[in-house]
């Protein structure tokens, strides 16, 4: 294991140490070491700028470069040791730095702070992320367009109040979720274009005496400019807050698709199987086949959106520049990040396998009189009926078809006559859940030929 300093960098303003409970209680080195490899490319950048204005020495930038170069090499192999006194990974890296180079790397924080460091620190840890959970995002848009064409044709019902309103396909409904989930992409890389300005510069929180090229650390770091303002730079949050608040539309989408695949597999729907690698069973009922994955999703909708509200409460009261309670951003943040990344990840995995129940679906939707507005409307475009008698008419006839136990599909001519006698033979055309379904044949649409249409201009944009 590595041997550092562990006498504290910033300790020569105190006559005293520090207690011991308050050491560990105030240090942050236990979580926000994940940012450590961000914090050495920061460093990097910014000692190559201070090298091009001459405050370090071109012997200074390679011990810098060839010393964090080690230590990034230490982390990655969990060789590094982390050290409290140190109180986070900032003062951690630059301590070991120091025992590695000696004086140059007491050298590296000129013209910057914690403040302006860890708030770049950040942003490059949510910029790397976002593309992973940009992966996994896209990883389930590809399987719920595998499913939606695989089921194009397949009938179910759709509900309106949990109750059967109108047959749909079950293609249609899961791109129903594929549209949710692509506005989830185009927030995530909406909310990117805010975490990539660059903060480092603003120092403590008044910016530097030293004549730094700010415009060169932003380009060497990618970043698309650096900010304009120090005092904002180091104390707001709101990148953080706006990404847990994307993090947490998208978990109520998986919360929500979770509820239906939950349903969808208990005994009084039994539409869907969900493979057994992503079910458990129980201790005592050996007959259970619990949906785990999506009632685990389900449940961790509710922590993500509880760290959007930790985040939004940290920073209600804080005043002008940096304090101390943005410590607490880190651990919610990272939490967002992990939970969001495996319920995606988990969802990928799981969707491609589901297997659906057809005829369990067609006979689901043809208990409810899924087409009785189909009725209505027959009666309104093809009789001639005001859409108020037409409501009547079908009222009347699904009456009689609960009475009798049969759907309105089964009911003869002659029952329907007596309700409208203008209902011809061709009525039953369209009382069939495949003629309404294919009624539905315009853009946004359940008919089968617009779910197809609608994957292709899918997985065109998927392309894009």
């Amino acid at each position: 294991m590595t041997n550092i300093n562990t006498e504290k960098l910033s300790s020569a303003r105190f006559a005293e140490a520090t207690d011991a409970f308050v050491e560990e209680f105030t240090a942050s080195v236990s979580f926000d070491q994940r940012m450590a490899l961000q914090d050495i490319q920061g460093s990097l950048a910014h000692a190559t700028m201070l090298e091009s204005i001459g405050i370090l020495t071109a012997e200074d930038l390679t011990a810098i470069q060839k010393g964090l170069a080690q230590i990034s090499d230490e982390i990655k192999r969990g060789e590094f040791t982390w050290s409290i006194k140190q109180e986070d990974v900032h003062m951690n890296i630059e301590a070991r730095l120091t025992d590695l180079i000696g004086i140059a790397g007491k050298k590296l924080h000129t013209g910057r702070s914690r403040n302006d460091q860890v708030a770049t620190d950040i942003r490059l840890y949510l910029r790397s992320e976002i593309g992973e959970i940009l992966k996994q995002l896209r990883r389930l848009q590809l399987a719920l367009l595998e499913v939606a064409e695989r089921e194009a044709d397949t009938i179910m019902p759709g509900f309106t109040h949990l109750q059967v309103a109108q047959p749909v396909t079950f293609g249609h409904h899961m791109m129903a979720w594929f549209e949710m989930l692509s506005r989830d992409q185009q927030r995530l890389q909406d909310c990117c274009k805010r975490i990539n300005i660059m903060p480092l510069g603003a120092a403590a929180l008044a910016g530097t005496s030293y004549p730094i090229d700010r415009f060169m650390t932003a380009s060497l770091l990618g970043f698309e400019r650096p900010s304009y303002n120090s005092l904002d730079s180091v104390s707001d949050r709101d990148f953080a807050i706006e990404f847990a608040a994307a993090a947490s539309l998208i978990m109520v989408h998986l919360s929500r698709f979770s509820e239906e695949l939950v349903l969808w597999t208990s005994a009084q729907f039994d539409f869907i199987d969900i493979p057994d690698a992503f079910c458990t069973g129980s201790s005592i009922m050996p007959q259970k086949k619990n949906p785990d994955v999506p009632e685990l999703v389900r449940g961790k909708a509710g922590r993500v959106t509880g760290h959007l509200m930790s985040l939004l409460m940290l920073m209600k009261s804080q005043p002008l520049a940096y304090n101390k309670d943005n410590q607490e951003d880190k651990e919610p943040l990272f939490d967002c990040v992990d939970t969001l990344i495996n319920s995606l990840r988990a969802f990928a995995d799981m969707m491609p396998r589901v297997q659906t129940k057809a005829d369990n679906m067609y006979k689901a939707a043809k208990r409810g009189f899924a087409t009785a507005t189909d009725l209505a409307d027959y009666l309104v475009r093809d009789k001639g009926m005001a859409f108020r008698d037409a409501h009547e008419v079908v009222g009347l006839a699904v009456r009689l078809g609960v009475e009798t136990g049969r759907d309105l599909s089964e009911l003869s001519l002659t029952e329907l006559q007596q309700f409208a006698p203008s209902i011809s033979e061709d009525v039953f055309d369209i009382l069939k859940l495949e003629g309404s379904v294919a009624a539905r044949n315009h853009i946004g649409g359940t008919a089968p030929e617009q779910v197809r249409a609608a994957i292709a201009r899918a997985r065109a944009e998927l392309q894009s």
